[in-house]
């Protein structure tokens, strides 16, 4: 059988416009249109094509270059200067235009603010095209590496240990300075030690400013690189980084909000996340839910007070554990006499308040019952007698949990991987993004909107097509 073989020196015609490098249904034509749609006065970017001074890029352009390299992988500003020059859809993309990598940076750099409003108005055109009904929001939270390393964040213990061994190399360094001055006169070894110890001066001076930031932002640990990067744990291990958060709507997936906290868990982001969701869509959901990491119950309760149906199972429930002979369950309270009554019919009376713990103490009066209970031992070792701490929101709690075990509420969170959890699989999978390049909450705020929008975009094509979206998004 035959080859194909080809030839490097065969003449062609390319297109003469540039309009022809690509197809009418190639998906570009949509990223493009989906940019031409955007509110720019609502981002905050000006659009002054009578602007005095130097010209520069046309906003437009370069938001397009952002939008679409960042739904193909190419967030880098090296890699987009690339395109620009070698990929027809991006040379389409641009009309031609080739900015390099610099002003590319710089214009990411500069609309931090702007780019953080594209998703909301991304949700606003699902919700004109009626893609988004806002009745059922899941929430999720994924790691994200930052754009630091692990070995710049300081604790106050490894500031005071590396301070110390400062001190000692300086002092040993002044000693055997003061012996090379009587000694060895203008050799080299003196010129090394003065550079030495101009360097350890220089680390000391960095460790103290550090320490600084650590008292004064009170917190345990602090990144020299990234000041507003944490330090998270994932299946990588432990590295600085971020939490970045999504709501999805349970219709097409779609997502309808995007943040990233300084937080290393989700403990504390349940209501607020759905608070955001919310002014994005313009209304009141019916069911927020999410996993066992929300399972916070002051935050629940917000939810749960402005009438949404909570869908969060507590850590028990998640890991499925059963219900051991003499946990608090097997208590029973009395509401009206604010008190427990134990297996064996003796009652715990309210004894104290925990501020730090937001619970209240239940502790049997008379603590030689307990001591001569049959179960004395199992149901507790404490010589006091048994105690029960309840929460504040108590009564929430135990109702949150009787509504997560009904069928309603079972079939709605066996939706929640494949409606919120996707959208983080495409992100760090297909678009290669795990880490931010970006530093600081403004900057990861703002690539997060970004990624979050490129999914939005490519379910929208998946779900319309490329012509049909583009015909809608124009009418």
């Amino acid at each position: 059988m035959a080859y194909r073989y080809g030839d490097r020196q065969q003449t062609q015609m390319f297109p003469q416009s540039i309009d022809d490098y690509v197809d009418k249904d190639d998906s570009v034509r949509a990223y493009s249109v989906f940019v031409d749609t955007l509110d720019f006065k609502e981002l905050g970017i000006d659009l002054d094509p009578d602007k005095v001074g130097n010209p520069e890029y046309d906003p437009r352009a370069m938001l397009k270059l952002l939008v679409y390299g960042y739904s193909r992988g190419h967030r880098s500003s090296r890699k987009l200067e690339r395109a620009v020059h070698y990929d027809l859809s991006f040379i389409w993309l641009m009309g031609g235009l080739r900015p390099d990598f610099h002003t590319i940076a710089r214009f990411r750099s500069d609309n931090k603010d702007a780019l953080k409003k594209v998703l909301k108005q991304s949700v606003l055109m699902c919700l004109k095209l009626d893609l988004v009904e806002g009745n059922t929001l899941f929430v999720d939270g994924s790691k994200f590496r930052a754009d630091a390393s692990i070995n710049q964040t300081w604790t106050q213990e490894r500031c005071e240990k590396a301070l110390k061994k400062a001190d000692v190399r300086i002092d040993e360094i002044l000693a055997e300075s003061e012996r090379a001055d009587k000694e060895e006169q203008g050799r080299p070894s003196m010129s090394r030690l003065k550079e030495e110890l101009k360097d350890k001066r220089a680390l000391k001076a960095k460790i103290e400013a550090v320490q600084k930031e650590i008292r004064t932002r009170k917190v345990d640990s602090f990144n020299a690189t990234d000041p507003e990067c944490v330090k998270v744990k994932g299946r990588q291990g432990t590295h600085a980084g971020y939490n970045a958060q999504i709501v999805a709507d349970e219709k097409h997936g779609l997502i309808v909000s995007s943040d990233v906290v300084n937080e290393s868990n989700d403990i504390n982001q349940f209501a607020n996340q759905m608070k955001q969701a919310q002014e994005n869509i313009g209304k009141k959901c019916e069911v927020s839910c999410g996993d066992a990491g929300y399972a916070n119950t002051n935050e629940l309760k917000k939810a749960d007070d402005q009438g949404q149906k909570v869908i969060v199972p507590s850590q028990k429930q998640a890991r499925n554990m059963p219900a051991k002979e003499f946990e608090k369950s097997q208590f029973q309270y009395d509401a009206d006499k604010d008190c427990y009554t134990c297996p064996q019919g003796n009652l715990l009376s309210y004894s104290s308040f925990n501020k730090d713990k937001q619970h209240r103490i239940y502790q049997i009066k008379i603590s030689s019952l307990c001591i001569a209970c049959p179960h004395f031992g199992i149901c507790t070792k404490d010589k006091d007698g048994r105690r029960i701490r309840r929460l504040e929101n108590e009564a929430t709690k135990l109702k949150l949990e009787a509504q997560y075990k009904t069928p309603e509420s079972q079939a709605v969170y066996k939706l929640r991987k494949e409606k919120v959890e996707l959208p983080f699989g495409h992100i760090k999978r297909n678009l290669g993004a795990g880490a931010f390049l970006l530093r600081g909450l403004a900057g990861v705020n703002a690539e997060m909107s970004l990624l979050t929008s490129c999914f939005n975009i490519a379910r929208m094509i998946g779900i319309l097509g490329v012509a049909s979206l583009i015909a809608q998004l124009k009418g």
